[in-house]
């Protein structure tokens, strides 16, 4: 029985949407020169820009994404946005709410003692995290 070694890369081991992430952080346009090459673009009539196909392509956008704009440095950043649904959004947080309640223990104590018992915690807390006025941050 012969037994073949295959050679394992260390990227091997990385999840496929790390692997993209990888191509798409070294992704660099080239020339057939092999010269680096940044697209540009051209203000149009109400300040309408395409953003190139390489561009659109890497960040899978389509048509209808949101992008938010912010200048940094004086340069305009479009970064991708997702719009979630406010309902479908608070229904996610009640089921995860859900699933930690189901987690923990019942309560024994009275709610009156318990919250009781917090208060007096929160306030020992404050006192000993509590600034001197004679020591620095």
């Amino acid at each position: 029985m012969v037994r073949r070694l295959r050679f394992v890369s260390p990227l091997d081991s990385l999840p496929q949407c790390a692997m993209m992430e990888l191509y798409f952080l070294t992704f660099k346009p080239m020339s057939s020169r092999g010269e680096l090459t940044l697209p540009l673009v051209k203000v149009k009539e109400k300040f309408q820009v395409t953003i190139p196909t390489e561009l659109r392509e890497a960040l899978h956008l389509t048509v209808g994404d949101l992008l938010e704009a912010t200048i940094e440095n004086d340069t305009i950043v479009l970064k991708p946005k997702a719009v979630v649904d406010r309902t479908q959004a608070w229904n996610g947080v009640i089921e995860v709410i859900e699933r930690v309640h189901a987690k923990q223990r019942p309560h024994t104590q009275d709610p009156k003692k318990e919250e009781e018992e917090i208060t007096r915690e929160i306030k020992e807390y404050r006192k000993q995290h509590a600034r001197s006025p004679h020591r620095s941050h």
